[in-house]
């Protein structure tokens, strides 16, 4: 599960969005669901993101806050070589930040 201590810290401060995109961009691969993002039945590369946060709200217990994040999708190639074909692609995720623990549960939000 991933954590944003930082971001938590920076809640409500104009700091905030910069302090999550550096969290998450700085994330290790595979944590963050971008194969559910994938739009051309490919693999997700997320060895190299962009993030975007666009707007965030709380409850007592949570940070709610969307982002948006650009990451390259793997596909299969046009068979006249063996190289694979890579997509530039963008999905939106809904990350709920826990106030208490920093701990997070990321979604990717549909079309």
């Amino acid at each position: 599960m991933p954590r944003f201590p930082n971001a938590l810290q920076a809640w409500k401060s104009d700091a905030f969005p910069n302090t999550l995109k550096d969290e998450i961009e700085a994330m290790d691969p595979g944590i963050l669901p971008l194969q559910k993002g994938c739009t051309r039945g490919g693999v997700a590369d997320d060895t190299d993101i962009t993030a975007t946060v666009y707007k965030g709200s709380d409850d007592p217990d949570s940070i709610l806050v969307d982002v948006g994040i650009f990451f390259t999708e793997i596909t299969a190639a046009c068979s006249c070589g063996d190289e694979p074909d890579t997509i530039n692609n963008f999905c939106r995720l809904r990350i709920r930040i826990d106030k208490a623990s920093a701990a997070a549960e990321v979604y990717v939000v549909p079309d």
